[in-house]
């Protein structure tokens, strides 16, 4: 649905030259909520702005929807941008205008007479839970209900793909989270495909089936959620299951064990104690619904060296799971 290959932008020239982008390529499947992580400056503005070129690429081919956006004349990427809706982080509404003039915009710039103008907007402040502030203006709102309404902005010209620039960054835990699922429903009942950047890996862990981290504008690493949390050494995955730093006075061998699926219903540390007859020690654990699916991470310290473990690992192995070491030699 999104397809960007080979990716540069830079701004400003010789010793004031900034490299935003550097040789990035990113594939988002239709339908579904992409999320490109990443902490502040490391591109990500730069990288979805590019999407629908309100940054033109120095280099590189962006399509959407099967259309080449980076070989468009000025006309035709206004005709195409109407695909591409966008979610602004400071919202970008227009003070003297009610919620539904707000909306209703949108379709003015692209000739929709004020009739269908009026229904659509009607339809579309239902769907984000705002049918009764149509007569408002944005001052009398709360940011959560500014924020509904620059998505309702966003789309009120039925787009296929949905742009969505941090736009959570700027509200409370709870109203972030409403927002969220807001954006999961727009996925789900209108196959919207979503690509969203945030620095917050709770959004990832929210609504997002795939993740790419950006640093220095290139990208890091990327893929799908459930295959990521399989990958060893995978950093997202890490992120995704913070455990911190092992506690300095452990002095066997400290495993992170990483699960999904099914296997996060099954009694897996009191097996391995029978098994092997030996005392496991519990210094972390997270669990968390990601994409849909249970998965977490536990980290373990187990007597001995990772040799003497040999056995247990390979049997925690065996049973699906990944099963890293911490401390100790490999194995």
């Amino acid at each position: 649905m999104i397809s960007i290959s080979h990716v540069s932008k830079t701004f400003g020239v010789g010793d004031r030259r900034t490299v935003a982008l550097d040789d990035v390529s990113l594939e988002v499947g239709r339908g579904e909520i992409f999320g490109v992580v990443g902490q502040s400056g490391a591109g990500k503005s730069t990288l979805i702005r590019t999407v629908n070129l309100l940054e033109r690429p120095d280099s590189g081919e962006i399509t959407v929807d099967g259309r080449l956006i980076t070989s468009l004349g000025d006309r035709e990427l206004r005709i195409a941008r109407q695909g591409i809706g966008m979610i602004f982080q400071h919202f970008n509404l227009l003070s003297s205008r009610t919620v539904r003039g707000n909306v209703e915009l949108a379709l003015e710039v692209v000739g929709v007479d004020g009739r269908e103008r009026r229904i659509r907007a009607g339809e579309i402040l239902e769907l984000v839970g705002l049918e009764g502030k149509a007569d408002a203006y944005p001052a009398q709102l709360s940011g959560g209900q500014k924020q509904r309404i620059g998505i309702a902005r966003s789309l009120a010209a039925r787009p296929s793909v949905l742009l969505s620039d941090e736009a959570t960054s700027a509200l409370d835990p709870e109203t972030t989270r409403s927002i969220l699922e807001l954006l999961r429903t727009i996925n789900r009942e209108l196959g919207l495909t979503v690509l969203l950047i945030t620095h917050e890996m709770d959004v990832v862990k929210s609504v997002c089936d795939s993740a790419a981290l950006i640093e220095g504008g290139r990208i890091a690493e990327q893929g799908r959620l459930v295959e990521l949390i399989s990958t060893p050494g995978s950093r997202l995955a890490r992120e995704l299951f913070p455990l911190g730093v092992v506690p300095a006075n452990t002095s066997g061998t400290v495993i992170d064990i990483t699960f999904s699926g099914g296997l996060a219903d099954r009694p897996v540390i009191a097996q391995l104690s029978r098994t092997h007859a030996i005392d496991v020690s519990i210094l972390g654990a997270t669990i968390e619904t990601i994409a849909g699916n249970q998965a977490g991470r536990t980290r373990l310290e187990l007597p001995g060296t990772p040799a003497t473990n040999a056995a247990a690992i390979a049997d925690l192995r065996g049973q699906g799971l990944l099963v890293e070491i911490v401390t100790g030699d490999a194995a």
